[in-house]
């Protein structure tokens, strides 16, 4: 390729490649005036060092893996552990997890005892609709055994067109013969919401994202809890998704013209860079008004959910228990570019209504930035009640959860060392109960002599005797299977009791809400449990 032509195909890419920063904004429209100029002195110093450095230098990778490298050292000079350019194949990850959709026959998959395993049938759905059992073991996908598959294969397998039809075998315990299905796939919606009863007129949901619809979703719970005395919103582990479904799903318990959340960012291309400012209110009237609402948090709740829990908790809406969230209250917009990639930045943050910032300053590898008492300040809401500030969202009550015992560690460590799979052997042997209980319709918490065979195999594989029957780890290994075998039968209420046992912020939450019939009750048993602690 000559010099010439060369430079041309790079100015061209460099073009393309500035072409997304320039045209319209995803979120507000029109163009921008500020971007990037492909003929100015510095492109011209860009496009001539990349092409010196592709034509010459001794080592020096084809243009493509040059331009990736110039976009990666772009963005890492942004210092910005946010930022990154996303394949097609991670942004159709990425809009999955944010939507919970995709076009399949509603199940939940994995491998146990090297088999692909159907672990949740969710209702209403193509598999539900022709019979697929939890427990099923598919070995055979449109003529293809199936029995060696990994997951990823499996789902992929599955998965196709909307209307289309994919034949599947699946055997299952009591039957002689693989059982065929023939299923119509459609496009199915994975809900974010696990809804239940966690004692009487407590009722409790688990939201794992913030995903499209979510606010709907629970909107429909709210209606079918209505009879609820108080409610437990658990957003541990909830890495956010969202922004505009955490709006709405904080409307729900807000009266209209509550403020909700303000960002402030480069929120319009027209700007020219300025800084600008846009907040949001409630609308609609709250649900369940009077209802206590306790809000369970930890260290990976992020984005969205930490949208949600400010806003409560700015509000006097709800109280918050557990531990400091992630931190994550920056905005991250999307802009398309070639080859179906899109690049994430950074382009504003999030504050609640109090003002309070929900972005920890991180440094680019993620780890927090070290803080000081200085770095830390107070804001107080309109009952009085003090609330620490400095990103993210600090809990009225700190709880935390117990380190694993020595036990426990010597258990899985000496599972590990043997390569015992442990973790594959529990899920496996819960399965089986529960489908067993399903089949004979009695599901209940069973006892410890339940799990003797389990704890057997795993001598038999070659572990300490003292160490699998060691009370402590004997205790541990029979709650976890515990929780797989309720899990697996869906006996949600019981699964609850059972892991509060060990889950200190949710014996906690159960023990606020039976206590407090109202939200003044709710807010005075907090604090003399030791409320607005000072964080961490």
């Amino acid at each position: 390729m000559s010099r010439i032509v060369r430079y041309l195909c790079l100015s061209s890419a460099l073009a393309v490649l500035a072409a997304p920063l320039t045209a319209q904004n995803p979120r507000t429209g029109g163009g921008d005036p500020g971007g990037i100029d492909p003929g100015s002195e510095g492109a011209r110093i860009f496009l001539q060092a990349l092409e010196r450095i592709s034509r010459h230098h001794v080592s020096a990778p084809g243009d493509s893996t040059l331009w990736e490298l110039a976009i990666q050292g772009l963005i890492e000079k942004l210092d910005d552990p946010y930022a990154t350019v996303l394949t097609e194949e991670e942004y159709g990850q990425f809009t999955e997890t944010n939507t919970g959709n995709y076009a399949g026959i509603g199940v939940q998959i994995t491998n146990l005892g090297s088999r692909v395993t159907v672990t949740a049938v969710f209702r209403d759905t193509p598999a539900d609709g022709v019979g697929m059992l939890v427990g099923d073991e598919i070995v055979w996908v449109e003529g293809h055994d199936a029995r060696d598959w990994t997951i990823d294969v499996a789902r992929d397998s599955i998965r196709g067109e909307p209307g289309s039809v994919v034949n599947i075998r699946v055997e299952r315990d009591g039957y002689a013969e693989p059982i065929p299905f023939a299923i119509t796939r459609a496009n199915v919606h994975v809900p974010a919401i696990q809804s239940s009863w966690a004692g009487e007129g407590i009722a409790l949901f688990g939201i794992d994202r913030i995903a499209r619809a979510v606010a709907d979703e629970l909107d429909t719970a709210l209606q079918e809890y209505r009879d609820a005395d108080a409610l437990i919103i658990d957003f541990r582990s909830n890495p956010g998704g969202l922004l505009d479904e955490s709006l709405r799903v904080s409307d729900l318990f807000l009266a209209p013209n509550q403020a909700i959340a303000s960002v402030s960012g480069a929120l319009s291309p027209d700007a020219g860079g300025e800084i600008q400012t846009q907040a949001w209110s409630a609308r609609s009237p709250p649900r369940m008004s009077e209802t206590p609402i306790i809000i369970l948090v930890d260290g990976f709740t992020a984005s969205a959910a930490e949208i949600i829990a400010g806003a409560l908790q700015d509000h006097d809406r709800a109280v918050v228990i557990g531990e400091r969230t992630f931190g994550k209250g920056s905005v991250q917009t999307l802009y398309p570019l070639p080859a179906g990639r899109q690049l994430r930045i950074t382009t504003g943050s999030w504050y609640t209504p109090l003002g309070r910032s929900l972005q920890r300053a991180r440094h680019h590898d993620g780890t927090p930035v070290p803080e000081t008492e200085e770095d830390l300040g107070w804001v107080e809401t309109a009952s009085g009640r003090r609330l620490r500030t400095g990103g993210g969202v600090f809990p009225d009550l700190v709880v935390e959860q117990d380190p694993p015992k020595p036990e426990e560690l010597a258990l899985l460590n000496q599972a590990a060392e043997l390569e015992v799979p442990i973790g594959v052997m529990v899920r496996e042997y819960a399965l089986d109960l529960a489908t067993e209980a399903l089949r004979n319709g009695v599901i209940e918490r069973l006892p410890s002599s339940a799990f003797d065979a389990l704890a057997h195999s795993f001598v038999e594989l070659g572990m300490d005797a003292e160490v699998v029957q060691n009370a402590v780890a004997r205790e541990y290994l029979d709650r976890w299977t515990q929780l797989r075998y309720l899990y697996r039968a869906d006996e949600r209420e019981l699964y609850l009791e059972v892991l509060a046992e060990e889950d200190r912020v949710l014996a906690e939450a159960l023990r606020l809400a039976r206590g407090s019939g109202t939200r003044a009750e709710l807010f005075a048993m907090v604090d003399r449990a030791g409320a607005q602690s000072p964080g961490r």
